[in-house]
């Protein structure tokens, strides 16, 4: 077996509309399914939810369940907020500044860019508290095959030290170089 693809990601939402509109508006995804149900299909559990999907481009799926019932979101405590993300690619440097822009007007605070020297990015929070990143690639064929032909050897390293390898510290000579 070989995965294809994902097929969907999902994540929890404080209000199905409010999200859905949010996307549509700020990343300009289009939604294309909703699905409601009392009763959890996997598991039988009474638990009414609304269920949305936003094509994100490529045939990938981001989905969120709005869940009434529930005790309100919350966060993993225990996890810094810049780790849990979710990061989707854009096609140029362009519409990555349009982007930024666009959220900026609307008073959407943004970090960035950042330079990854592999990729550009910027970060933001959707309305349900999810850290999101926008990136658009800057990687060279060079540069991918530079990391390529470390990256086990920085995991074994890794595994082993707990200690950050620095077989490719020239990606992050100057992180914030470019930020605005």
């Amino acid at each position: 077996m070989k995965i294809t693809r994902i097929h969907h990601v999902a994540y929890r939402c404080k209000d199905a509309k409010e999200t859905v509109e949010w996307y549509v508006k700020y990343l300009n995804m289009d939604f294309v399914l909703a699905i409601a149900e009392d009763q959890v299909p996997s598991t039988g559990a009474p638990d009414p939810y609304m269920h949305v999907f936003l094509d994100a481009g490529m045939g990938n799926v981001l989905a969120f369940f709005e869940l009434p019932s529930q005790a309100p979101m919350g966060r993993d405590e225990n996890t810094p907020a810049w780790v849990q993300h979710l990061a989707m690619e854009v096609g140029s440097m362009d519409e990555l500044l349009a982007a930024k822009a666009r959220l900026e007007a609307d008073g959407i605070e943004v970090i960035g860019p950042t330079n990854h020297t592999i990729f550009k990015s910027i970060y933001f929070f959707d309305p349900n508290g999810h850290r999101l990143e926008l990136a658009v690639n800057t990687a060279t064929p060079e540069m991918r095959q530079k990391l390529d032909a470390v990256k086990w050897d920085m995991l074994n390293e890794w595994s082993e030290t707990r200690k950050a390898p620095k077989h490719a510290a020239w990606m992050h000579e100057n992180p914030r170089a470019d930020q605005h």
